[in-house]
């Protein structure tokens, strides 16, 4: 299905095409048309298979559509750690930018500044608030917090918060919670504890089952762990040492998309660039060129994983380690179409390994790590460290949460115009209370 295909409203359906988004995802085609409808979901989603689209947009067409309360929480999403509460918040900045829906991510830390922002805008009320449960907790235990005006609750994650201790947490969240509301609760496994968690929460609940689709069987997959700085000159090794047919290179930002096309125009290879700064008209020709084979590689940002058919690729490279499995799996999906076969490389700095170990996860094994040529010099092992829990509360076996300040992102005021490309989550600054432009000044310049 195509998005436009759901009757959201238009300015919904901008932030999807500013993202570069057009077709749904399995379970986005499955939950989006119930949620609009205003049934409680109970679905068994892994991540990578789009969930948070599938939640997030239908709320924000309920939100923009229907009368709620102004200047009161409208929306809590409870998710079990901090990466994911910023995610969460840096996917919805994008899909609401031409709303004026606002948003805030509450997340755990030991910076005061940054509770002292969630306390603001908590108390003068918000539409979309993502928390971790403990930092919700610790919010409502100072009194200020009034969540008798919610009328969408999402649970994501579900399995790793009751694994993570989150519970008894959960429970006394929702009790404050108004009785008539929409619960939609998203889990990777449904265990029976998941089901009786269900069953106090939900209310006649839609039950929804989706399996991420897997990459092709004839893609070989290969990664490489480096450092950072080791990435470009890796790229041309790879480039040098066999021949392929037509490439793309896949960058996480354009500024990395501009960077690399230069080193490798340098390198005489024959190379364009594709990312949202260029104009339309410049893009097509681009695209022409490979199509037709007067050009052998591109360096794109995510505007080419999606939405574009293009054959006979025969080499993806991701450049940055995607955000997520389904942005992944649509970036290699790129090669070994039709009856070809294909190869698909990933390079990995130390600060990507988490976020690779996690697209593994959604893959259900790991892909080969391929030896990195001798003449780059030393390179890091391949150790992904444990994803932390995010925002207080209880952790299993008593163990107490790891401290620290800001994790390195956040939700960005939308005064700021979604930048990037359609792959990109903004990264960095602190979570801040936004809202987005109305629909009056055209779409951004630049995606999502």
């Amino acid at each position: 299905m195509y998005f436009d295909e759901f009757d959201l409203d238009d300015r919904v359906l901008d932030g999807i095409d500013a993202m570069g988004y057009t077709t749904a995802t399995p379970v986005q085609e499955k939950v989006i048309p119930p949620i609009i409808a205003g049934k409680d979901i109970l679905a068994c989603a892994q991540t990578g298979t789009g969930k948070t689209a599938a939640f997030l947009l239908p709320i924000l067409h309920r939100l923009i559509t229907e009368p709620h309360d102004a200047g009161k929480i409208n929306s809590l999403i409870i998710v079990p750690t901090r990466e994911l509460a910023v995610q969460i918040a840096q996917t919805l900045e994008g899909m609401s930018y031409f709303t004026s829906v606002s948003s805030i991510a509450v997340y755990g830390g030991s910076n005061g500044a940054l509770f002292a922002a969630e306390k603001k805008a908590l108390t003068s009320g918000v539409d979309i608030v993502i928390c971790t449960p403990g930092r919700m907790i610790a919010h409502l235990n100072m009194g200020y917090v009034k969540l008798d005006a919610v009328k969408y609750l999402v649970l994501d994650e579900a399995d790793r918060m009751l694994d993570m201790g989150f519970n008894d947490d959960i429970i006394r969240i929702t009790s404050t919670l108004p009785k008539e509301r929409q619960n939609l609760l998203f889990s990777a496994t449904m265990p029976d504890k998941i089901r009786k968690l269900a069953m106090k929460i939900l209310h006649q609940p839609e039950e929804i089952n989706i399996a991420i689709s897997k990459p092709p069987e004839k893609i070989v997959q290969e990664a490489f762990v480096v450092f950072e700085e080791q990435k470009i000159g890796l790229i041309k090794q790879l480039l040098a040492r066999k021949e392929f047919g037509c490439i793309i290179i896949f960058c996480s930002r354009k500024q990395n998309v501009k960077q690399l096309t230069y080193e490798l125009k340098k390198a005489r290879f024959s190379v364009e660039e594709i990312h949202s700064d260029l104009e339309q008209d410049k893009r097509e020709q681009v695209l022409m060129d490979f199509k037709n084979k007067k050009l052998k590689m591109l360096v794109a940002t995510d505007i080419l994983s999606r939405g574009i058919d293009i054959e006979d690729i025969d080499l993806v490279i991701n450049y940055d380690v995607p955000n997520d499995g389904e942005d992944y799996i649509h970036r290699i999906g790129r090669t070994a179409r039709a009856a070809t076969d294909g190869t698909a490389y990933t390079i990995i700095s130390e600060k990507e390994q988490r976020k690779f170990a996690r697209i593994e996860e959604v893959l259900g094994k790991p892909v080969t790590k391929a030896e990195v040529p001798a003449a780059l010099g030393p390179v890091p092992e391949y150790s992904p460290k444990p994803f932390r829990s995010g925002g207080g509360g209880k952790r299993p076996h008593g163990k107490k949460r790891p401290g620290g300040g800001n994790s390195g992102g956040g939700n960005r005021n939308h005064s700021h115009k979604p930048g990037g490309n359609q792959g990109q989550r903004p990264q960095g600054g602190h979570p801040q209370h936004h809202k987005s432009k109305n629909n009056s000044g055209g779409k951004p310049a630049t995606q999502p």
